[in-house]
């Protein structure tokens, strides 16, 4: 940290910075955070036995992460939907599963296909669908510098890939705020 406050023409020694390296360090700890989570223990065996076949929306869960091009902040809500096929998992575990894949170095498209592989691997369920709408730094603050743009990405896994109907349903469901 001392050499990059030093490229950008700062004194690694100026007061204000003197402890500077050190708070970075914890807080790029808490942010890439995703990289310790161990996916047994956030589970925590909340995933039950339950016969239940309709769709299971969790939406507007709002996300932090940062781009792995230039470690800018992304953020934005997430809606992860699935099918039940005999197991569901609790509910504090589907945001939990979004924080562990967002607390990493990203890209919003990757985010978006590990929190739908995840879902899909641990319940193993008829479909699942995540939807990602994220603001990210890199384009507002450098580049082409546009405030307000929003990226939009989805995973749609098993009938939710193969059924418009229920897809339909899905996007009405998110609209619904």
């Amino acid at each position: 940290m001392n050499s990059i406050l030093f490229a950008i023409g700062e004194d690694p020694d100026r007061q204000g910075l003197l402890k500077t390296p050190e708070r970075v360090a914890r807080a790029y700890e808490e942010l890439t955070s995703g990289y310790r989570t161990d996916p047994i223990a956030l589970i925590n065996e909340a995933i039950f036995n339950i016969d239940y076949h309709e769709m299971v929306l969790v939406k507007d869960i709002e996300f932090f992460s940062l781009c792995e091009h230039h470690i800018l902040p992304f953020w934005g809500i997430a809606h992860v939907a699935y099918i039940p096929d005999g197991k569901v998992i609790g509910l504090s575990k589907i945001p939990r599963i979004v924080d562990m894949f967002s607390r990493r170095l990203q890209v919003q498209e990757r985010m978006t296909t590990e929190i739908a592989t995840f879902v899909q691997d641990t319940l193993n369920p008829s479909g699942v669908a995540v939807f990602v709408e994220g603001q990210h730094m890199c384009a507002m603050m450098r580049g082409v510098k546009k405030s307000g743009v929003n990226m939009s990405t989805r995973s749609l896994l098993g009938i939710f890939k193969t059924d418009a109907s229920l897809r339909a349903e899905l996007l009405s469901q998110i609209a619904n705020r």
